[in-house]
């Protein structure tokens, strides 16, 4: 059965676009299909901002910190190009796209509420079976997480035309970041009111869990909205729109094929995400442990000190993402594509500067600074590559393609950690020189930029 079509009342057809065959579509439209990436950020953000915590609460040696922060891009690289490849050819009642988040939904959020109690279950302080419990539930929380941002991102290359996409990017990423904010802030808000921020030794706080579990519940309740909201094209209207010949039987191609064949602009994006993506890799890994030895001046997970530095690096986390909100609302949102590499070379490079500066402070509200930089270059490395990499796509295996573009993410991620199992010892055990370093790299992205040549100028 096919996909139900989008009602004519969510199309303006008669305001013709300069650069696709797709029709202009209403706000409300393009609203529903990002409005959803709102709930997948609260289970992102809750990984990226407390993943270290987690582990570092249950035991885990800060020299083997990367091996954990390995398995979510790992993820990601296998799961992306495949939810890519199979749903470009899946047309059922449920669409095209939406029938993968329908799965991923509520598998994310039952791996949300297990992950924070890797430490409950009596396994014991830096036990193998409970890091291996928390590896197994962060691996399956990345893999369904991963399973439910797809549909968000191919919605748009197969929906939006190109005078809308910067529009639909720049939405999305702003719910995205607004799921972060929520995200973030729980813990620092849940302790506020009372609930316990510390917790028995190898035990994650109740601050944390309760974070988690609303997030589960925010998740299942944004993607049920964007499921019975949104009604992608059928196969006939996506073929008119796209412009695809259904006469002509064309062999689905691997994926291997589809990375021999990729545009240019493929492999040009990716090598500046080489850059971005280690630094943003080593943020994430060692920034609540540089804010508490730099600010809280103590590097032991279970003292009430790096519990707070943890809280600290949620509400820093939560900054970024308003300020990426701000920069994607107010900038990104009016940019047209002949900028497009404009500011992403801007964004990347307020990035570095704010991982420079933690680096230097020692004050607990000076951080904000750094981490409204961060918050731009967070909201640009999640716009402007897309937007520009899907200028040279053309409606056929858009999906495997995002897929695909998605391992130029994950890859230097896993680069990254394996990397500082010799930089770490190297630089002392030093996770402010950690940050340091991700802050030169991404200055370095900045720089790479000027390789990209956009197909739209």
């Amino acid at each position: 059965m096919n996909a139900k079509p989008i009602s004519q009342a969510d199309e303006v057809p008669d305001r013709p676009t300069a650069h696709s065959g797709l029709p202009t579509l209403k706000l409300s439209t393009i609203f529903a299909m990002t409005f959803g990436f709102f709930g997948v950020n609260m289970a992102f953000s809750l990984q990226s901002s407390q993943m270290s915590r987690i582990f570092s609460t249950i035991g885990a040696n800060p020299n083997k910190l990367g091996w954990f922060f390995i398995l979510p891009p790992l993820a990601g690289m296998v799961v992306q190009p495949l939810i890519g490849k199979y749903s470009d050819q899946t047309w059922n009642r449920f669409g095209r796209r939406m029938p993968y988040l329908l799965i991923g939904a509520p598998v994310a959020a039952l791996v949300m509420i297990l992950l924070p109690n890797a430490g409950s279950f009596g396994f014991g302080f830096g036990s193998l079976a409970a890091l291996l419990f928390g590896a197994i539930a962060i691996l399956f929380m990345d893999l369904s997480s991963n399973v439910c941002m797809q549909p968000f991102k191919m919605i748009i290359g197969d929906m939006v035309n190109e005078d809308q996409k910067d529009l639909a990017w720049s939405w999305q990423q702003s719910f995205f970041n607004f799921g972060g904010v929520l995200a973030t802030l729980a813990p620092f808000i849940l302790a506020a009111i009372g609930i316990a921020n510390v917790a028995p030794k190898g035990e994650v706080p109740m601050t944390v869990k309760l974070a988690f579990y609303i997030g589960a519940a925010i998740l299942l309740i944004t993607a049920g909205y964007t499921i019975w909201s949104v009604h992608e094209y059928d196969p006939a209207t996506y073929a008119a729109y796209h412009n695809i010949d259904t006469t002509i039987q064309k062999p689905q191609p691997s994926l291997w094929q589809l990375v021999k064949t990729a545009p240019k602009s493929f492999w040009e994006i990716s090598f500046v995400q080489l850059f971005v993506w280690f630094a943003i890799q080593y943020l994430w890994t060692y920034g609540t442990g540089a804010i508490a030895f730099n600010v809280w001046h103590t590097s032991t997970p279970s003292s009430a000190g790096y519990q707070a530095a943890g809280n600290w690096f949620g509400i820093l986390t939560c900054v970024e993402s308003l300020a990426a909100m701000a920069w994607g609302l107010l900038v990104l949102s009016r940019t047209n594509p002949s900028s497009r590499k404009l500011w992403y070379r801007v964004g990347l490079g307020a990035g570095g500067v704010g991982l420079i500066s933690i680096f230097f402070i020692h004050s607990q509200l000076l951080l904000i600074i750094p981490f409204i930089l961060i918050g731009i270059a967070y909201l640009t490395l999640q716009v402007q590559p897309f937007s520009i990499f899907t200028e040279s796509l053309h409606g056929e295996n858009e999906g495997a393609y995002l897929g695909l573009f998605n391992c130029s993410i994950c890859l230097p991620q896993i680069v990254a950690s394996l990397f500082s199992f010799w930089l770490f010892p190297l630089l002392g055990q030093s996770m402010p020189h950690m940050i340091l370093v991700a802050g030169a790299v991404m200055l370095l992205g900045a720089v790479a930029v000027g390789l990209i040549h956009p197909r739209l100028s």
